[in-house]
């Protein structure tokens, strides 16, 4: 990765943190990752989102409960929508659970049942406009190190080794 800064996705218009955090901006909270393709690719990019975010809930991450804070991946480039769709499918398919047989045997057809498959929440959507968050929002776990955040910084990091 080559720089990150959090904001605002998709909004209509201008907006500011109140308005998105109290629903009032239909717009989703988010941080742009710039990245340097031939160093990492777009799936391994996504595979540090999901292993730090979990797409399987409908409505945000840890506390921060709402519609603004649902996992996505926001692509500029249509070319990436085929890339970001496969792998979202992916993640869809590997939660669902493999078939038992009368006997005991695990058989291999994750879709044996789909009432007992996880579902995922996480979006796929084209990137229309992106709105930097204000100062104070940048680099916020910096300058607040005692926030409490869902994300689990030492698989983070061991995912970043690679």
């Amino acid at each position: 990765m080559t720089g990150t800064r959090t904001g605002y996705i998709n909004a209509a218009g201008e907006t500011c943190f109140h308005d998105v955090a109290g629903g009032s901006t239909k717009a989703y909270m988010g941080v742009e990752v710039a990245y340097h393709p031939k160093k990492m690719d777009l799936s391994t990019l996504m595979d540090v989102l999901f292993a730090v975010v979990n797409p399987y809930v409908p409505d945000g991450q840890g506390q921060a409960r709402g519609e603004m804070y649902r996992a996505g991946v926001f692509y500029a480039d249509a070319e990436d929508e085929p890339q970001v769709e496969l792998y979202l499918n992916f993640i869809a398919s590997r939660g669902k659970p493999p078939a038992v047989s009368c006997i005991g045997i695990t058989m291999n057809d994750p879709n044996s049942n789909p009432k007992l498959a996880r579902h995922c929440f996480a979006l796929a959507e084209e990137l229309k406009r992106f709105q930097e968050a204000e100062p104070e929002h940048q680099s916020y776990l910096q300058k607040h190190p005692g926030t409490e955040t869902f994300i689990d910084f030492g698989k983070l990091r061991e995912c970043l080794r690679f």
